[in-house]
């Protein structure tokens, strides 16, 4: 109650639609307030999109040692590993009818997308990051990737 004696919501609707729309427009994920007596508590998705490739994860470590039997690119002489940057799930192609970024045998540049790395309902272009020909693909179409697993060997240019 305010002094006057007329009842005041603190987190009336109008109040809890800006806050929401802070939230929104700031990329926030969470926010916790209080008043007095007063708590209010809200969250956005973007939370629990995170959650699930923990629970993922036992899946891809279960592969890990069938990935490592197959070589080690880091020790191929003359070969450049494009390694996953982040925590996702890796994305060969940009939608399932589209053909791959790219498939052995194919020539890359710097700046050519190689796959798309999905964390957090971002979808993140990948880049060679060198110039040469694609030698290995070492990750599978929607295989968690962790950070720095090898996704792909190139042979650079001479």
């Amino acid at each position: 109650m305010s002094k006057g004696g007329k009842p005041k919501d603190v987190f009336d609707v109008e109040r809890i639609r800006q806050i929401i729309q802070l939230m929104e427009e700031h990329d926030l994920s969470e926010v916790d307030l209080q008043q007095g007596d007063e708590k209010i508590k809200l969250g956005r998705g973007a939370k629990n999109v995170y959650s699930p490739p923990p629970v993922a994860a036992p899946a891809y470590a279960a592969s890990a040692p069938a990935a490592a039997a197959g070589g080690s690119p880091p020790e191929d002489a003359g070969t450049f590993t494009i390694n996953a940057p982040m925590v996702g799930t890796f994305y060969s192609k940009a939608t399932p009818e589209s053909p791959s970024f790219v498939k052995v045998g194919d020539h890359v540049g710097p700046d050519t997308v190689v796959c798309i790395v999905e964390a957090m309902k971002v979808f993140n272009e990948i880049p060679a990051e060198c110039s040469g020909t694609i030698v290995a693909v070492l990750a599978s179409d929607q295989e968690p990737v962790d950070f720095g697993k090898p996704m792909f060997r190139v042979k650079p240019d001479a």
